[in-house]
């Protein structure tokens, strides 16, 4: 049985070339996730280390997309980037949060790639 029914997705669709998932949740909620924000915001340790001080800022993904989506189990799918970054497990529920709080998430990254020299534009992670 689900844990969570109202962040259970109704659909998953990439738009304007894989620059943009748009998630429905049966809840009625629907984002328009940008590839980007999907990408500097990855669940995988390679982004997110397995500790919060290892969390990496990674810049220069203004312009990434989604190329592929593939289901893992019932809770979740992995998105694969045009980067080939492809080891992020985004569930459901990650997905609902980073639509629900895009504006506080995004606010607080756009702050670290100041604080850390880095810019949307230019690759980089530190």
């Amino acid at each position: 049985m689900r844990d969570n029914l109202d962040q259970w997705p109704s659909e998953l669709r990439l738009r304007e070339n894989g620059r943009i998932l748009s998630v429905s949740f049966e809840s009625g909620d629907t984002y328009d996730l940008s590839a980007e924000y999907l990408r500097v915001m990855s669940p995988s340790a390679e982004v997110q280390g397995h500790r919060r001080e290892e969390r990496l800022t990674i810049g220069g993904k203004r312009h990434c997309s989604v190329t592929g989506i593939e289901p893992v189990g019932t809770y979740a799918v992995r998105l694969i980037f045009d980067d080939l970054h492809s080891t992020g497990i985004f569930t459901w529920d990650y997905l609902h949060e980073l639509g629900s709080r895009h504006v506080e998430k995004w606010a607080v990254y756009e702050a670290e790639l100041k604080t850390k020299g880095l810019s949307r534009d230019r690759a980089g992670q530190a």
